[in-house]
């Protein structure tokens, strides 16, 4: 007795081959729409899906697979002999085997179509008959990906049939890929910002070669409902992109784009900034960075919110860094770079895109919305008043230290982040040590930015000794009054963002 497959795909790789295999051992092909053309075409001798429902495809090819003749053949427990009298009954013949692509919805979701353009590309058939199928894998060979076909394909020639391992297995991918298909919709659909259920759409780029540490395992994965930075860009060169590169990436992107209408350069080591400039020539631009902290910077890496020319190249190339990535790049900067062999370089294509972070704890997750919120409205809150330049040079640091991890200092002289201070359990330590690395590279006035509120006047005596001229933090703290009075006492210009930016 013959078996069949359904067959209904908008991938046509190998389905040629793996369907005239299909037709050589015994089984009996049914088709829909494009498909059936595509194997008739191929010699093949495919019946048509209304064959066997009876019934015609309706409703613009909304309705064809939708059918107890489709669904029953599908979902018959095979040792079951209610089951069995009921489709001999109705005379409903049996399916083995399921071969579906999903219409393709993740690929459109993000086009700059109209809402009811994006829901045409809703597949209901396909992954009903796909679920069905995989309900019942210990009689249904189910298949979404084409990769699976030399597997199905050398079971059947070994044991005349695939494995029940196996068809769980596919079984298991079908439910991965539909409860991702489902979530990219309800996202699309479903206008809350923290629904009931929280639903993930993310398709594995490639399996990484550790994690944070050589013992652990990791896969990239990117969203399949949003665009971004980190989703899609242009690897120009040099070997394989790490777990702690990708994070890197990120966070030295997200610091460049905080300066959208200048020039900016920032370089990353371990997750932090170790340097942040702005600038009027490429060039010159990441060398202000570089001066930030040429310690730090060695084995860190580079993003660039401007295009990269040869004379900025030969300077990179002086430093070894992991990752050099920008807007773009010279033909003469890219022929440079590329001569470090190990050197990745990433041209940047989307702008940040990010709605929220997830933080997960063990048996839970935590989601929040972005942090892409600045005030700009400052309030001088000390006798003495700021200069416009000290004001311009308090909003540098304040964009800057956004990304430090708490507690987080940044001084700078409003061109250039001299000093980083973060990840200290307390805001005196963070002090000190950003003013210290900033005097060691820099004897000018500096402005100091805090990304939480002063709990004691400490900080304020401390920047005093040191010679800050300008302060800038959210304030809020119950004994703001004793660092604004440290302030007057110092005659140094300290102003309240009403914004606190933790970063853990």
């Amino acid at each position: 007795m013959k078996k069949r497959a359904l067959i209904s795909v908008s991938d046509k790789n190998g389905l040629t081959e793996f369907a005239q295999f299909l037709e050589q051992n015994n089984y009996e092909l049914i088709s829909t729409g494009g498909t059936f053309k595509h194997l008739k075409e191929a010699g093949l001798n495919p019946i048509q899906i209304d064959e066997v429902t009876n019934f015609p495809e309706m409703l613009d090819g909304r309705v064809k697979t939708l059918h107890p003749k489709v669904h029953g053949g599908l979902l018959a427990v095979r040792d079951n002999e209610e089951h069995m009298k009921t489709v001999a009954e109705h005379e409903i013949g049996l399916i083995d085997m399921v071969i579906v692509n999903l219409y393709p919805f993740f690929e459109n979701v993000n086009k700059n179509i109209s809402l009811d353009e994006k829901v045409e590309f809703i597949d209901i058939g396909g992954p009903s008959m796909l679920r069905s199928a995989a309900k019942n894998f210990k009689s249904v060979a189910v298949i979404t990906d084409v990769a699976d076909y030399a597997l199905v394909q050398q079971e059947i020639s070994e044991n005349g049939d695939s494995t029940i391992e196996t068809r769980k297995k596919l079984a298991g991918k079908v439910f991965n890929l539909t409860s991702a298909y489902d979530a990219a919709i309800s996202k699309m659909l479903l206008d809350e910002e923290y629904p009931t259920y929280l639903s993930a759409s993310y398709k594995k780029v490639s399996d990484l070669r550790y994690g944070e540490n050589p013992h652990q395992s990791a896969a990239y994965y990117v969203s399949t409902f949003e665009n971004g930075a980190m989703k899609d860009f242009d690897i120009l060169g040099g070997k394989e992109l790490s777990f702690n590169n990708l994070r890197d990436m990120d966070l030295c992107w997200k610091v460049v784009n905080e300066f959208k209408d200048e020039m900016a350069c920032c370089a990353v080591k371990h997750s932090t900034p170790c340097g942040v400039a702005i600038g009027t020539t490429a060039l010159e631009t990441y060398t202000k960075t570089f001066e930030c902290d040429p310690v730090s910077i060695f084995g860190g890496i580079i993003g660039m919110n401007y295009k990269v020319d040869a004379a900025t190249a030969e300077e990179l190339n002086k430093t070894f860094l992991e990752i050099v990535m920008a807007t773009d790049f010279d033909d003469d900067a890219l022929e440079i770079l590329r001569k470090k062999k190990n050197l990745r370089i990433i041209k940047i294509k989307n702008p940040v895109s990010d709605q929220h972070t997830w933080v997960k704890v063990d048996g839970g997750i935590l989601v929040q919305d972005v942090d892409d919120q600045f005030s700009t409205d400052f309030k001088v809150v000390t006798d003495v008043q700021p200069t416009e330049e000290q004001k311009k040079a308090l909003l540098f640091s304040q964009r800057v230290v956004k990304y430090v991890k708490s507690n987080a200092i940044v001084v700078s002289n409003g061109i250039q982040a001299f000093g980083i201070g973060g990840g200290q359990v307390n805001r005196i330590w963070a002090t000190e040590q950003a003013i210290s690395r900033a005097k060691e590279k820099f004897s000018g006035d500096l402005v100091l930015a805090s990304d939480a509120f002063f709990p004691f006047r400490d900080v304020v005596d401390f920047c005093a000794q040191q010679g800050i001229t300008a302060i800038v933090q959210p304030g809020g703290s119950v004994k703001d009054a004793d660092s604004i009075a440290a302030a007057n006492e110092h005659g140094i210009p300290m102003m309240f963002t009403g914004m606190r930016h933790f970063l853990h």
